[in-house]
C-alpha cells in the first residue's frame, strides 16, 4: 500500500495538468478519467465506477497514454501518470511497445508486397522464403501453407507468442527463432496441423512472414516497415528497432510487472518483430487506425481499397488478415490486442462511421484495464459495441431467492456456493471472488458479463442444481 498512494497523487496531478489535443476542459474525457464502466451495469441506474487513477493505482499501472477517433480524425489525445513511479509525466510523444499490435501493421506491409507483385497471397511460402525453408509436416496432409494463411492464424503453425529477451542476455536471429535453436527459448515454428482447416492464434507464423519480407526486399525489416507503412501513415514516433536505440529510450515508458515492480533491466528484446517488435505511441496507433479506414474507403500510399477489405473480411475466428473483425455486418469494427513483458494496449475502429480509440499502459495489468477505458469511451459517445452489458433486472420474491441458497458441485475440485445476504444473492465459485447475483427473471442470474444461471426445479419444484451459461456452452452443477 506505500507504494500505491504515491501512484494516486501523481496520477491525480496529471489529470490537471498534462497535454492533450482537444479542449482540455471536455466533459466526455472528464467523464472518463471520473468513472470507468463495469463490465455490468442495471438498466435505468446511474454509473458508479472507479476513476482511472484508482484504477492505474489497483492495476499496478503507473501510465496511461489514450487517443480517440471521431470521423476520421484524431479528435483528442490525453495522458495519464508517469513514465514509472516518481517520473516524468507520460505525454502524447510518449513510446510503448505495442505487442502484437506489430501483427496488423506487418500486415499492412506484406499485402503491400503482393500488391507489388512481390509476394503471393496464396501460394505456397517456401516460394518466397531464400534463407529458410518451412520443413514439410505429416500433419499438413500434404497442403502448402500460404500467407493468407499466416495473416489470419489459420496456417496450422504453432507458438502462440514470445517472453522476449531480458536486458544483457543473447539475442537470437530471426533464423534461431524459426529452428528454435539457441539462444532462442522457443520451439521450432512448424506446422502442426492442416493448414487452413481451423483457427489457432500463432505469433510464429509472424516470424514466418517476417523472414518472407526481408528475403524479397533484401533490407532489414525494421528499414521495409519504416518505408511502406510508417512514414507514409505519419507514424513519425514509430519504430520496429529492437533494442531501441538510447536516445528514443528516452521517450519511453518504464515497462512494470503485475505487482507494480519495474521489469528488470528496462523492456525486454523483441527479435520477433513483426510479431512483437513494434514501439510506438497512442497517437501513431491513432494514424494507423485512420489510415486503414482510409484505405477501405478509396484506398491509400500502402493499399488499395480491395486489398485494404481483405484485411476486415472475417474468415475462421472472426479473423481477416492481420485484424480481428467485431461488430454487424453494416456496422463492423477491427481491432486488436497487445501484450509484451510489462506494457499492454489495444487498439479498434469502426470501418465506416470513422471513429476509434487506442489505449496503451505501461504495466502487466495494463489490458483489463485498456478494456476499462475502452469501455468507458465506449458509454461516453454511444458506440454500439464495447460498452457494459446492459442489465434488466427483474424483482423476485425474497422467499425464492432463499431457496436457491446451497452448494452446487460442478465436479470433484470445483463448486459453486450461493449465499443469501442483505436481501440479495451472491456466488462465489471455489477460489473464486463473492459476487452478487443479478435476477434477469425468476430462474435466470448473471453475475458477470458473460456468464449466466439458470436454476433448475425437479417435478416437485425442489431445486436440484442451476445450468452454467458461458460461451455458447452449457453446464450443470447439482445442488448437494
Amino acid at each position: 500500500m506505500k507504494m500505491l498512494q504515491p501512484l494516486v497523487g501523481a496520477v491525480c496531478i496529471m489529470l490537471l495538468c498534462t497535454p492533450c489535443f482537444g479542449q482540455a476542459d471536455d466533459p466526455h474525457i472528464a467523464s472518463i478519467a471520473a468513472n470507468l464502466s463495469p463490465n455490468m451495469v442495471k438498466e435505468g441506474e446511474p454509473i458508479h465506477g472507479k476513476s482511472l487513477a484508482q484504477a492505474m493505482a489497483e492495476y499496478h499501472v503507473p501510465g496511461v497514454s489514450i487517443a480517440y477517433i471521431s470521423h476520421g480524425k484524431i479528435a483528442w489525445v490525453r495522458s495519464f501518470g508517469t513514465l514509472g513511479i516518481g517520473g516524468e509525466p507520460v505525454t502524447p510523444d510518449t513510446l510503448f511497445q505495442a505487442g502484437s499490435i506489430s501483427k496488423p501493421v506487418t500486415a499492412t506491409a506484406a499485402l503491400h508486397l503482393v500488391q507489388q507483385g512481390k509476394l503471393s497471397l496464396d501460394t505456397d511460402v517456401n516460394t518466397s522464403l531464400v534463407h529458410w525453408k518451412l520443413p514439410a509436416s505429416d500433419k499438413a496432409e500434404g497442403k502448402p501453407v500460404t500467407l493468407r494463411e499466416l495473416l489470419s492464424h489459420t496456417a496450422g503453425t504453432n507458438v502462440h507468442g514470445f517472453p522476449g529477451y531480458a536486458a544483457g542476455t543473447p539475442v537470437p536471429t530471426a533464423l534461431q527463432i524459426l529452428d528454435g535453436t539457441p539462444p532462442a527459448t522457443n520451439p521450432p515454428i512448424r506446422v502442426e496441423s492442416t493448414p487452413g482447416k481451423q483457427w489457432n492464434y500463432s505469433g510464429g507464423g509472424y516470424v514466418i512472414i517476417q523472414q518472407m519480407i526481408t528475403d524479397v526486399i533484401q533490407k532489414p525489416f525494421s528499414d521495409i516497415l519504416r518505408d511502406i507503412v510508417l512514414k507514409p501513415y505519419g507514424m513519425t514516433h514509430s519504430s520496429f528497432q529492437q533494442p531501441l536505440p538510447p536516445d528514443a529510450l528516452k521517450h519511453a515508458a518504464t515497462p512494470y510487472d503485475a505487482d507494480g515492480t519495474p521489469i528488470a533491466g528496462g523492456p525486454h528484446v523483441y527479435p520477433e518483430l513483426a510479431a512483437a517488435g513494434l514501439w510506438t505511441t497512442a497517437s501513431d496507433l491513432a494514424r494507423f487506425l485512420i489510415a486503414t479506414q482510409q484505405a477501405l474507403m478509396h484506398g491509400n500510399d500502402a493499399l488499395s481499397a480491395a486489398t485494404a477489405q481483405q484485411m476486415v473480411n472475417p474468415g475462421p475466428g472472426d479473423w481477416g488478415l492481420g485484424l480481428a473483425i467485431g461488430g454487424q455486418p453494416n456496422h463492423r469494427y477491427f481491432w486488436h490486442g497487445g501484450g509484451n513483458e510489462g506494457y499492454q494496449c489495444i487498439m479498434t475502429a469502426y470501418e465506416g462511421e470513422g471513429d476509434g480509440a487506442v489505449v496503451m499502459t505501461n504495466g502487466n495489468r495494463g489490458y483489463p484495464l485498456a478494456n476499462d477505458i475502452i469501455r468507458t469511451i465506449a458509454r461516453e459517445y454511444k458506440w454500439p459495441d464495447w460498452g457494459p452489458r446492459v442489465v434488466h433486472t427483474a424483482r423476485v420474491d425474497t422467499a425464492i431467492l432463499k431457496q436457491y441458497v446451497g452448494t452446487y458441485k460442478m465436479n470433484p475440485w470445483f463448486s459453486f456456493a450461493v449465499t443469501f445476504q442483505n436481501g440479495k444473492l451472491f456466488i462465489q465459485g471455489t477460489h473464486q471472488a463473492n459476487l452478487e447475483l443479478w435476477p434477469e427473471s425468476k430462474t435466470r442470474f448473471t453475475f458477470v458479463v458473460d456468464v449466466d444461471v439458470d436454476f433448475v426445479r425437479d417435478a416437485h419444484g425442489k431445486v436440484t442444481g442451476m445450468n452454467v451459461l458461458q460461451d455458447g456452452k452449457t453446464m450443470f452443477a447439482g445442488k448437494q
